[in-house]
């Protein structure tokens, strides 16, 4: 065991400051359980949120360090030996207290994003008929928790606060999982360009650096989206063929 300072941001949505804590860890500890310790023998006012412990849940988001992480993901040998601890909330949210942010305004977003519409069965027991590979295609994306270190990390939201324009790294993985859905048939390409604000993302791909999950966000669901409005909106040639296909009593 030794004696580690943590430097803990305590406050709520009006003001708040960095407070210091000493305790004790030992081998294999993570950065949520030296705070359980801080909590039940220096701080029982501390408000943290959790939930599973196990990576999964996405509840512990904190910025650790400056860099988004799960708590209880974040071994503290994997941290700078002799060195404080630097804990605080997530910046791209409104703060509630302490290391608890108010992220419902990302349960709004989802509900803004057309929902699933698959097509009619085109088997007689009801049923459908689809490649693996498709199927494979959108697996990557169901793995994210929901824990928002992507929208944190994301500048558009954390800097530029544009929250009002832009959905975030987590719904653009979202509706990359129905659009390349092998089943679905709604179209959100010019929600994409107009509602979602997908013209705002410049692939920096910090979003893909901090996913526990490693989805890779970036080239595996906004790059291809962003090709896709581009394809719609601003290829010449297919613009030309739109007008085309109209002048000859097409759509």
């Amino acid at each position: 065991m030794k004696r580690t300072t943590f430097r803990i941001w305590r406050g709520d949505g009006t003001e708040g400051r960095f407070v210091e804590y000493a305790t004790e860890v030992g081998e294999g500890m993570v950065v949520l359980d030296a705070l359980h310790r801080i909590q039940a023998e220096q701080a029982g006012d501390l408000a943290i949120r959790w939930n599973c412990k196990a990576g999964k849940c996405g509840s512990c988001s904190a910025e650790v360090n400056g860099m988004p992480r799960l708590m209880c993901m974040t071994r503290l040998s994997e941290l700078p030996a002799g060195e404080p601890v630097t804990v605080e909330p997530m910046k791209a949210f409104p703060m509630i207290k302490d290391l608890v942010t108010d992220v419902s305004w990302n349960y709004d977003v989802k509900k803004s994003i057309r929902p699933f519409a698959p097509r009619p069965s085109d088997r007689a027991d009801g049923g459908w008929v689809m490649l693996q590979k498709d199927v494979d295609r959108i697996q990557e994306f169901r793995r994210c928790i929901e824990c928002y270190l992507c929208q944190d990390v994301c500048h558009v939201l954390r800097d530029h606060d544009l929250h009002q324009r832009f959905i975030g790294p987590r719904f653009l993985v979202h509706t990359a999982a129905l659009e390349m859905h092998p089943l679905d048939t709604a179209d959100r390409t010019a929600d994409l360009k107009d509602r979602h604000g997908i013209g705002y993302c410049n692939i920096t791909k910090c979003c893909t650096n901090v996913c526990p999950e490693g989805i890779v966000i970036t080239n595996n669901a906004i790059i291809p989206l962003k090709e896709r409005v581009t394809d719609r909106f601003y290829d010449p040639v297919a613009q030309l063929l739109r007008i085309g296909r109209r002048g000859a009593g097409g759509r």
